[in-house]
């Protein structure tokens, strides 16, 4: 492909004056091209363009000039339905990114084993602010029942073992819960959600005291867990935590705090349990 000479390329350049003017469009451009990226991600079948305009809330011409620069660099493409979807080149990206990631390399072998000894869905997952992220998840070899989480996925931190467990040695008085709560309303997802500060806070003392943290069904019925702190990071500080998750008909939750003390040695296996 020849090269522009250097009229042409400077033709197609801002001149000096425009440049301070287009700044902050440029931004608010970038940020607009990210959010389509990022809705594409939660349709899986695909999304129009006029749902996609409606739900991002932005003009058409931005929307689709942001899907052209994406299927441009092969992040988004257009199936037979004429319906935007995530690109090859974005998943080739985020799974071999996911794959190459240190701390999944490390997890893998003990989420493997767990999954295969227990016959439950086991997950490695970090806070973020007040939810929890699954940056690995090992579903069990056999049974026909599996939970629907997925890699990347999130959920609130005060309905999961994992969150709890994470958010217990930061917010150590009934004050910082609240604080940590603030104005907000904590989502309610099943009778037994924690949703209160008093009962937070009495939940994140009986964590700092037995080290393990428990989901009995608060985040969804049918479904407990059971979550133990993971050092891949530090040696004092937990980079997340290992959760066996468990349906309660086949696992439940007396079983699972029983099978504590060999969750914790499979984890000191690789080095990542105190």
């Amino acid at each position: 492909m020849p090269k522009p000479t250097r009229d042409a390329a400077a033709a197609s350049l801002p001149d000096v004056a425009e440049v301070s003017s287009l700044d902050d469009a440029r931004l608010v451009g970038s940020d607009r091209v990210l959010a389509v990226l990022k809705e594409l991600a939660r349709h899986p079948d695909g999304i129009g363009l006029e749902d996609l305009t409606r739900v991002i809330g932005s003009p058409k011409p931005t929307v689709h000039r942001g899907l052209v620069a994406l299927r441009r660099a092969g992040l988004a493409d257009q199936n037979t339905r004429g319906h935007y979807v995530l690109g090859d080149e974005f998943l080739r990206m985020a799974f071999a990114h996911h794959e190459a990631r240190p701390e999944h390399v490390r997890i893998r072998p003990v989420l493997e084993a767990l999954a295969e000894r227990y016959g439950e869905t086991v997950h490695y997952a970090v806070l973020d602010h007040r939810e929890v992220v699954y940056r690995a998840k090992t579903d069990p070899p056999r049974g026909a029942v599996r939970l629907t989480s997925t890699v990347g996925g999130r959920n609130p931190a005060h309905l999961t073992a994992v969150g709890k467990l994470l958010l217990a040695p930061r917010l150590t008085t009934l004050e910082a819960v609240q604080d940590w709560i603030g104005d907000a309303t904590l989502e309610r997802r099943t009778p037994n959600s924690r949703c209160t500060a008093q009962a937070l806070h009495d939940d994140f003392l009986a964590i700092r005291e037995r080290g393990f943290a428990v989901d009995d069904q608060e985040n969804e019925i049918g479904v407990n867990c059971l979550a133990v702190p993971a050092y891949l990071t530090s040696p004092a500080t937990p980079s997340g935590a290992v959760s066996v998750s468990g349906l309660t008909y086949r696992m439940p939750l007396a079983s699972l705090v029983a099978a504590v003390g060999d969750i914790r040695l499979a984890l000191g296996e690789i080095g990542v349990q105190r």
